[in-house]
């Protein structure tokens, strides 16, 4: 029994039992993934004990000397991993990384224009019921209905009309590349900043198997988990005249002191992202992903825009089965050892809590070492559960199978 069991016994189980729940479950939530043994280590340190407010050699607290090693690291890491001027390393998440970048660079009221929530985009990008939405004047471009794409004519259109402060790039259920270049030509057109949250393809990025935004924006923001491996955390990366403004909107702006443990963390994730292995990882998690959606297809499933350039799809459920909307979908697959989200397709008819549609993602499979053969099961094994109509004893059998190839394929800190 260790000290946690014996002082917190509920908290201990419930701990006890995700670990087990993530070691014999097929986690395909796009946004998700399994951490290294080491970046688990560093991110449940005495760290934590640990207030730094302010910036390397510029804290508000004595005793930050060693935080000053940390934080420096990690910044010069996460410039080096994407070639930024500047990064700023303590966003709590990408959601607080992107309202820094509103704060720094535009006035309450003035006008982002981002990717639709409902198409494809995020919510800090302008969603109406976000701080983003509420405190800037938010317009949205969206998809070509007929081939589910971005259009970058129409959306010129759109920004010659509109005249946004700040261009939103980014996604967070688009599975084909964007052409950053594009929009970068568009925003220096109508003389506007240029903002691309990689949240999703950091690590494609990184990789360099997405074309890189960094060269062409004048901010660039991105989680540190999802394809990059990381812990939960953001990071901001931008040009080196915006960089006081930047660290003055993150600290004192939106946050006070940083989460050191997870700053560690993240200086941890960088380094093993700039390692030669991690260009192979990312390439076989867009192989992965284009198998699974080819195996999904063979089996009749409509996959939105046709296909997969990155590590997610969107599957729309209407063709094979009309009648069974997202939510039910995504229930009776976790019923099956099988974890995805409910997801609007665009254009959906169907409210977002029922939906029309799932995401599937698979960061975490390939982190598991699976690969294409293991990808073709996993379809047929979501096509029998959907096709179930929710019978008990197929997602028991299928459950048993996935069991199994997860404990062929374990997760690295599954012993955590």
């Amino acid at each position: 029994m260790n000290l946690l069991e014996k002082t917190d016994p509920q908290i201990a189980a419930a701990i006890d039992a995700e670990r087990r729940r993530q070691h014999s479950t097929l986690e395909l939530i796009a946004s998700e993934n399994h951490v290294s043994t080491p970046v688990l280590q560093a991110s449940g340190t005495m760290l934590t004990d640990k207030y730094a407010e302010g910036y390397p050699r510029r804290r508000w607290y004595c005793g930050c000397e060693n935080m000053d090693v940390i934080e420096q690291i990690a910044i010069d890491r996460a410039k080096q991993l994407f070639g930024a001027e500047h990064a700023n390393v303590q966003p709590h998440s990408g959601t607080s990384a992107n309202l820094a970048v509103y704060l720094t660079a535009i006035k309450p009221g003035q006008k982002i224009m981002g990717m639709r929530l409902d198409q494809g985009g995020h919510l800090s990008h302008g969603l109406e019921i976000n701080l983003s939405g509420i405190s800037y004047n938010a317009v949205h471009y969206g998809l070509r209905q007929d081939t589910e794409l971005l259009d970058m004519d129409e959306i010129r259109a759109q920004a010659l009309k509109e005249r946004p402060q700040i261009l939103v790039v980014g996604a967070s259920a688009y599975s084909r590349t964007i052409d950053f270049k594009a929009f970068s030509d568009i925003a220096k057109e109508i003389n506007c900043l240029l903002l691309c949250d990689i949240a999703h393809i950091a690590g494609l990025v990184a990789g360099g198997i997405h074309p890189d935004p960094v060269p062409v924006s004048d901010f660039v923001t991105t989680t540190t988990h999802k394809t990059l491996r990381g812990p939960r955390g953001g990071v901001i990366l931008c040009k080196s005249k915006w960089a006081k403004g930047l660290d003055t909107a993150i600290f004192p702006g939106l946050q006070g002191g940083p989460l050191m443990h997870v700053v560690a963390a993240k200086a941890v994730a960088f380094a093993e992202a700039l390692r030669p292995e991690f260009k192979q990882y990312v390439l076989s998690i867009v192989n992965n992903a284009k198998a699974l959606a080819e195996g999904l297809m063979e089996h009749g499933w409509r996959i939105v825009s046709g296909g997969t350039d990155n590590h997610l799809m969107l599957v729309d459920l209407r063709k094979k089965t009309p009648d069974l909307t997202g939510h039910v979908a995504a229930k009776r697959l976790a019923e099956a050892g099988i974890v995805s989200n409910k997801n609007k397709i665009p254009f959906d008819p169907r409210s977002a809590m029922d939906s029309s549609g799932i995401r599937l993602g698979t960061p975490a499979v390939t982190t598991r070492g699976m690969g294409p053969e293991q990808m073709k099961r996993i379809a047929g094994w979501i096509d029998t559960v959907l096709m179930g109509d929710g019978n008990a004893a197929i997602a028991q059998k299928v459950r048993n199978q996935v069991e199994e190839l997860c404990n062929q394929f374990p997760i690295p800190n599954s012993n955590h």
